[in-house]
């Protein structure tokens, strides 16, 4: 019986849903058409709208992804591109530094009179104050110890130990344990350059108290300690101060120690000064064939 009374319940619902869809159906809207046309546009104008939002939202999202992974890319390629050729750059200017000091290594080598070889720095040594290099040239092209090396800019040091066949070990002027005699171009006045650790690191001492030296005066080799030969730029005055008859000085060199491509390797040594009475014969001795 509740079975049969639930269909009726059903069947009169339906009854009274088709009575107004067809009443919706006739009665027209404001704007002319049917009421059921109307609304069921409207209700699906509403969904299509939620949706298109929907979509147009996920579109610009995944075109905004896309474009910023491809711009990611893209200046990750320029980033690696702008390192290239900043090391393109660098590796040109580099070969330019070598050409320009080649050359300049070529046109001092042409103006010597003594011999001189040609070498490329080819190694440093990094332990602190020692200040040497290595040098492509050897005992096979006659390089020897205690030879001077210079550059277009002026002195460099002296090769020390022993030199390998293709190789040699030069120590710069400015390192601690190096020194060399020198002379004030403008005055005359002669002293010993050494090399240390100062800011300029080259000093003067043993110049006499009545010498007149200047801030700027060229400082030159002078030939008095029998390995460096006469006249190579060792740098400029940069202070000069007399205390008590002791003078101070600080020479800055005219030569970049941290700038050093190619150097020339003075393969003839100055005589060494004669000391007193090395040339007379000794007392009773009689001479050959007297």
């Amino acid at each position: 019986m509740e079975a049969v009374d639930r269909r009726t319940t059903y069947l009169l619902l339906a009854i009274c849903v088709g009575h107004v869809l067809l009443i919706s159906a006739q009665v027209q809207s404001k704007t002319g058409l049917p009421l059921l046309q109307t609304v069921t546009f409207g209700a699906f104008a509403k969904l299509q709208q939620g949706l298109g939002g929907v979509t147009d939202g996920t579109s610009s999202l995944w075109r905004n992804y896309v474009w910023l992974r491809g711009a990611a890319q893209e200046n990750a390629r320029l980033k690696q591109r702008n390192l290239e050729l900043e090391g393109q750059v660098q590796q040109a200017q580099a070969l330019a530094s070598r050409t320009k000091a080649l050359e300049e290594a070529l046109a001092m080598q042409a103006s010597m009179t003594s011999p001189v070889a040609a070498a490329r720095v080819i190694a440093g040594d990094p332990a602190p104050g020692s200040l040497t290099i290595t040098i492509d040239r050897g005992s096979s092209d006659g390089i020897e110890a205690d030879m001077a090396v210079i550059a277009p800019r002026g002195l460099v040091g002296r090769v020390i130990n022993r030199p390998l066949p293709h190789a040699a070990q030069v120590q710069l002027l400015a390192g601690r344990n190096a020194a060399a005699a020198v002379m004030f171009e403008r005055s005359g006045a002669g002293g010993i350059v050494y090399g240390g650790s100062g800011d300029p690191p080259l000093r003067v001492e043993l110049v006499p108290s009545a010498s007149d030296i200047k801030v700027g005066d060229r400082v030159l080799t002078s030939g008095q300690d029998g390995m460096f030969p006469r006249g190579f730029v060792v740098g400029s005055v940069e202070r000069a101060e007399l205390h008590a008859g002791v003078w101070t000085i600080a020479v800055r060199p005219s030569v970049d120690f941290s700038q050093i491509d190619v150097v020339l390797v003075v393969l003839d040594k100055p005589d060494k000064p004669a000391k007193p009475g090395a040339g007379a014969s000794r007392p009773g001795k009689a001479r050959q064939g007297s």
